[in-house]
Order: C-alpha cells, then sequence, then structure tokens
C-alpha cells in the first residue's frame, strides 16, 4: 500500500484530503505543520509527502528539502493557493509536482494516481 505523509495547517482541508486517499487506498499519516512531520521521515518509509507549502514554523519547500535528505526515494507534492510561492517552489524542487488550490478531490487522488502508475515510476527514478 503507498503510503503519504500530509503536512497541512488547515484542519478543515487536512481532514478532507486524508479522508480522499484513505477511500482510495492510501495509508495517510496526517499532521498539521512541517516540524511535526520531520520526526515521521525520520523513523517511517512514506512514498509520498503531501504538503501546503504556507504554513507556520516550517514551509512546506523547506519541509521537502528535509525530505530529500532524509528519504530521497519519498516523491513530493505540493498543495497551494498562492502562485508567487508555486514559482518558487518549481524553482527549489524542481521534480515536485505542484497542485493549486482550489481543487477538486478527485483531481488530487487522479495526481497521486499519476504519480504511482507503472510507466510514471520508471521515469521519475
Amino acid at each position: 500500500m503507498i503510503r503519504i505523509l500530509l503536512a497541512e495547517d488547515d484542519q478543515s482541508m487536512r481532514e478532507h484530503l486524508t479522508r480522499a486517499l484513505q477511500k482510495s487506498n492510501y495509508d495517510v499519516v496526517a499532521v498539521d505543520r512541517g516540524t511535526s512531520a520531520i520526526p515521521y521521515l525520520e523513523s517511517e518509509k512514506f512514498d509520498l509527502l503531501l504538503t501546503d507549502i504556507v504554513m507556520p514554523e516550517m514551509d512546506g519547500i523547506e519541509l521537502a528539502q528535509h525530505c530529500a535528505k532524509l528519504s530521497p526515494d519519498t516523491q513530493v507534492m505540493f498543495i497551494t493557493g498562492f502562485s508567487g510561492v508555486t514559482l518558487r517552489a518549481g524553482e527549489t524542487v524542481p521534480k515536485a509536482k505542484i497542485l493549486s488550490k482550489p481543487f477538486h478531490l478527485k483531481d488530487l487522488v487522479q495526481e497521486v494516481q499519476r504519480l504511482f502508475e507503472p510507466d510514471s515510476i520508471g521515469e521519475l527514478n
């Protein structure tokens, strides 16, 4: 089963994303900030880090950089409602997928599925 570490500071959004991904048979660990995600990255294996970019204490870009050091095989997908940070995220973590808010939950699930389709895996590694 594909494991996803979700870092999203908005509780309602975090709950909706978690439910949608779990209904699609993904194993999801959800945290409310980047600093809370670090211990999970240090001790567990995840296939995907799904993170909001704008969060308190540690933004998603910094979290993705820590993830690259701690778990280089973990894919990264950013979610954001701010177009200005989208450009910065793409420059800082060029392999990351970026999904702009607002989006429909089915679009998120489809993007996650695409990341792990057999054809995509060979391209990403």
